[in-house]
């Protein structure tokens, strides 16, 4: 009882950052163990310790790294097993601990609506519980939807046991940009498909654009007051155009550096939906319906910075977000004119907003240069290669050229690193590490330094 006590009174001393951090370890811990069940795999499948573990932390950061086969090592209650831990990693420890809690009856306390608000990335208590039940109703009608269509259309390709797997499984992981899958070759059998490539757009582009924005687009289209004019947030604008902008300029570049090589003597529309799909996909989907190692080394340079940048806050994927590469941008922009506050779509930003942003991005870079440094070393692969890994695990991503199985002990406990930070945010890691404040009753003088 006693040591019960006391280590009830140590988690009431933590931050809900370090909580969150926590339940995300323990949420990898749970999905260890169940991976790890022999019924889990196929027959005569033995998965060493290190295996198990970094399929662990990348499905529950819904990356998609594999350094296995999924679809050869895993039975059919493996796959089932699978994902439930991509659902649960894909919309958030505390937004389905919350859901659970709901259904017992129990009550959301203060403390619960502090890590909610922690594990959502928002900045304020309001509707906390109301977004959470907003949350998982939405994807689960999206992935309804995306099961019923897809598992119907597979029926043209495999017996209904079979296609309704292969329907349900997909949509798990492309709505929670999870990047795993049960073909063997991930879409790349349906690169003549566009419906199918269309419709796991639809459902990599629902995970990844930030559950806020889906919630506002359900409210302004089925809100029943007519005469109230429903307002998009600003955060709902500037991470849609953000998103899509990205998409757009993506595409298009991945075109202008492919036309005379892998796009060469292809038809236009299958230019265009390759080069679409692979750009949606690098927001955070980790689905492919090509080998990327056929893409030149400067297209592949190209797709790692749009992984570095990742999906949008509050959504299923990793990276630096959509939001913190506009203000850091529109920041720029803004100094080099002269001005000092940043203004966008009629709307100012806060001053710590923009601090946080700057933050994310130098301490981003740090942590992504540190690793390609140290798999440099280690790794016997090309630097390009590692790049592309690394970038691709930070933004829980999931692509990769194949050299995910060939990594040390070393290699692979580095990405699970970069996973298990991309998903649970740099600003939590930071915050994790954080006192209690005091503010201070003083300053010291101010003196200007030599800059640039």
């Amino acid at each position: 009882m006693w040591v019960r006590r006391k280590s009830l009174r140590w988690l009431n001393g933590l931050s809900p950052f370090q909580l969150i951090a926590i339940y995300y370890l323990f949420a990898v811990t749970v999905s260890s163990i169940l991976i790890a069940l022999p019924v889990a795999h196929q027959p005569g499948v033995n998965l060493s310790f290190i295996d198990v573990l970094f399929t662990a932390v990348s499905a529950v950061s819904v990356t998609g790294l594999t350094t296995v086969p999924t679809a050869e090592t895993f039975s059919t209650t493996g796959i089932f097993i699978l994902a439930l831990v991509l659902q649960f990693g894909g919309i958030g420890v505390m937004t389905l601990g919350t859901l659970i809690w709901l259904m017992l009856g129990k009550k959301i306390g203060l403390k619960e609506r502090r890590l909610i608000m922690t594990d959502q990335n928002r900045n304020s208590f309001q509707g906390m519980v109301s977004m959470v039940q907003q949350i998982v109703l939405v994807v689960l009608l999206i992935e309804l939807l995306g099961f019923l269509t897809l598992g119907t259309y597979f029926l043209q390709y495999y017996d209904p046991g079979e296609a309704y797997l292969q329907g349900f499984f997909g949509t798990i992981s492309a709505m929670t940009n999870g990047g795993f899958d049960i073909t063997g070759q991930s879409l790349i059998p349906f690169s003549d498909d566009y419906f199918v490539q269309f419709i796991n757009m639809i459902l990599i582009i629902a995970g990844a654009i930030g559950f806020p924005v889906l919630i506002e687009v359900k409210q302004y289209l089925f809100h029943n007051d007519r005469v109230k004019t429903i307002r998009f947030s600003l955060f709902a604008k500037l991470t849609s155009f953000t998103f899509f902008v990205l998409v757009g300029f993506g595409a298009i570049m991945i075109i202008a550096l492919e036309f005379n090589y892998f796009f060469s003597g292809k038809s236009w529309h299958e230019i265009f939906f390759y080069a679409l799909f692979q750009s949606v996909t690098t927001r955070s989907g980790g689905l492919s319906t090509m080998d990327i190692n056929q893409f030149q080394e400067q297209t592949q340079l190209f797709m790692s910075s749009l992984m570095f940048i990742g999906a949008s806050p509050s959504s299923v994927g990793g990276g630096i977000r959509t939001t913190t590469f506009a203000l850091v941008i529109i920041f720029i922009l803004t100094f080099a004119r002269g001005g000092s506050r940043i203004r966008i779509f009629r709307r100012e930003v806060h001053n710590e907003d923009l601090n946080r942003a700057v933050v994310v991005t130098l301490m981003a870079l740090i942590t992504v240069f540190t690793a390609i440094v140290a798999l440099s070393i280690t790794e016997p692969f090309n630097l390009n290669e590692i790049i592309f890994e690394v970038t691709s695990a930070f933004g829980t991503v999931g692509l990769s050229l194949g050299i995910t199985p060939g990594l040390s002990v070393f290699g692979k406990c580095v990405l699970m690193l970069l996973m298990f930070l991309g998903r649970i945010g740099i600003l939590t890691f930071l915050f994790s590490f954080q006192k209690d404040r005091t503010s201070g009753k003083y300053h010291y003088p101010k003196e200007r330094i030599i800059i640039g």
